[in-house]
């Protein structure tokens, strides 16, 4: 009986140097786990001062095409304005150049009227 309670023994102290073995495994294996956590957290916090940064950037380029709707839609009123303003320069170009074209009727016309009372003068001073 000494020797099967001695072969137990024997039998308990291999299971726990196998035991003790599996614990030191253990204990390595999360070390490393803890190394690789860590490694994720600043991987986080870079990720997120990216996405911050990400996130000021899209602000930024929002804030930019604001400013340029802005213009857009003023240099779209001042081109509104300016065909209008063209549209009235046609408009009166028109007018000036019908205005022209009476006022060199009436010179002919006053040319003639000149040349005929020319004609007249000569006459009046070939009789007199």
């Amino acid at each position: 009986m000494d020797k099967e309670i001695l072969d137990i023994l024997k039998e308990m102290q291999s299971d726990m140097k196998s035991m003790q073995s599996d614990m030191k495994s253990m204990k390595s294996d999360m070390k490393s786990m803890q190394g690789d956590i860590k490694s994720m957290q600043g991987d986080i916090k870079l990720t997120q001062s990216d996405i911050k940064l990400t996130q000021s950037d899209i602000k930024s380029i929002k804030t930019t095409q604001e400013e340029h709707t802005q213009i857009l839609r003023a240099l779209e009123h001042k081109t509104d304005v300016i065909s209008a303003e063209q549209e009235n320069l046609k408009h009166e170009v028109f007018e000036i150049k019908g205005e022209v074209k009476s006022i060199r009727k009436d010179m002919s016309s006053v040319e003639i009227i000149t040349a005929n009372n020319w004609a007249d003068i000569a006459k009046l001073k070939a009789i007199g």
